[in-house]
């Protein structure tokens, strides 16, 4: 056991579930279908909320994934940030995995499933299109979503924000190259302005406002105790948060998901081999070299899910709105969150196999479960 595990050490308690959290997988399907059900009858409503754009980036989805994320980076201390050197192990196979295997494995499923497989059943003039944007919806770690993940698998905060914040730095140089070479270009036009903008919406201004938060709640009496209240209560606003910015998106794709179900089915395919490949691989890795469970959960996360605004832009960017290559990151999000909950369900389920092999340190003892609030 390290001196940092053994300094970090606490007891825990399980944490009872919400019916919300018991029951998110139903709510989730159902602001699906109705985002998609608006969307195709008052498609208006939904093209003026889609107007509401910045370089790419909706805005009243900006606004919901603040209130998703703010009440995971509460439990963010910044001053801990240091420690998270421990989890190298977990750092390192998070990379491998989503700059080293991802983008590839993507790429060989698409041209498999989609340039060969499939190919009697997708209109011709679009298979190039759809592989494309199945690479670029690979090429793109996921950033804001990855919390929501992280803490419905009771994962390590601090490792889970400094791993997304790695991935952005590593996003900005390596995201361009990756996809021209994978799409046989030898030049892209990345939408810098969304990427750029997108870090700042999603990870500097919901950090900035949660640590200001964070500071007045703990400078008050008894601090520790009225954080851990204020997250408690707000943890259901960001379920409800996650589930309206659901079904916004899936209005705004109602009319085109209607259109085409064969394909949004045939797309689905590739996308839903990668989670389940990546996400696995990133959790197997990460018990060969002993991470504790509740770095290897973000992590196998964080392999697995994608940074769809900014594919979607991109795609849109490079091939036009009603491409197949914008239509296929849109069934990236169709079926991200689904899937994810499953992988989250997946992960919770193991920990007693995971925490069995020689050397794998207790989440009790390592990583705390409940909330963790410090001073």
């Amino acid at each position: 056991m390290s001196a940092q595990c053994e300094t970090t050490a606490r007891k825990t308690h399980g944490k009872p579930m919400s019916i919300f959290e018991r029951y998110l997988t139903i709510w989730v399907f159902l602001c699906i279908a109705v985002g998609i059900i608006l969307g195709h009858q008052v498609p208006g409503a939904f093209h003026f909320l889609g107007q509401l754009e910045v370089a790419e980036i909706n805005l009243p989805v900006a606004v919901l994934i603040w209130l998703m994320i703010i009440p995971m980076l509460l439990k963010v201390d910044l001053k801990a940030l240091k420690g998270v050197a421990q989890h190298w192990r977990g750092i390192g196979v998070t990379l491998f995995v989503n700059w080293g295997v991802k983008p590839f494995s993507m790429a060989l499923l698409a041209w498999f499933f989609i340039g060969y497989l499939f190919r009697p059943w997708l209109p011709a003039g679009q298979i190039d299109s759809y592989v494309a944007g199945l690479i670029l919806l690979a090429a793109a770690p996921c950033t804001a979503m990855v919390f929501v993940w992280s803490n419905l698998s009771d994962g390590e905060p601090h490792f889970t924000l400094s791993q997304v914040a790695l991935n952005d730095v590593i996003m900005v140089f390596a995201f361009a190259p990756v996809v021209a070479l994978l799409l046989g270009l030898s030049s892209i036009n990345v939408p810098w302005d969304t990427l750029f903008l997108s870090v700042l919406l999603y990870i500097v201004v919901p950090l900035v406002v949660a640590n200001i938060i964070r500071g007045l709640v703990l400078g008050k009496d008894n601090g520790k105790e009225r954080l851990a209240a204020f997250i408690k209560v707000l943890n259901p606003f960001s379920l409800l948060a996650l589930l309206t910015t659901l079904v916004l998106l899936f209005g705004f794709q109602g009319e085109q998901i209607i259109a085409q179900p064969l394909v949004i089915l045939l797309l689905a395919v590739p996308i839903l081999v990668q989670v389940f490949f990546n996400s696995g691989l990133a959790y197997l890795l990460n018990r060969a070299v002993r991470s504790p469970h509740c770095i290897a959960g973000p992590s196998a996360l964080i392999g697995a899910s994608n940074f769809f605004e900014l594919a979607v832009a991109t795609a849109i960017t490079l091939f036009g709105f009603r491409s197949g290559a914008a239509l296929a990151t849109v069934v990236g999000v169709l079926i991200e969150v689904p899937v994810m909950l499953l992988a989250v369900r997946v992960i919770n389920s193991t920990r007693g196999w995971y925490e069995q092999r020689e050397g794998v340190v207790p989440n009790e003892i390592c990583c705390p479960v409940d909330e963790q609030v410090h001073g």
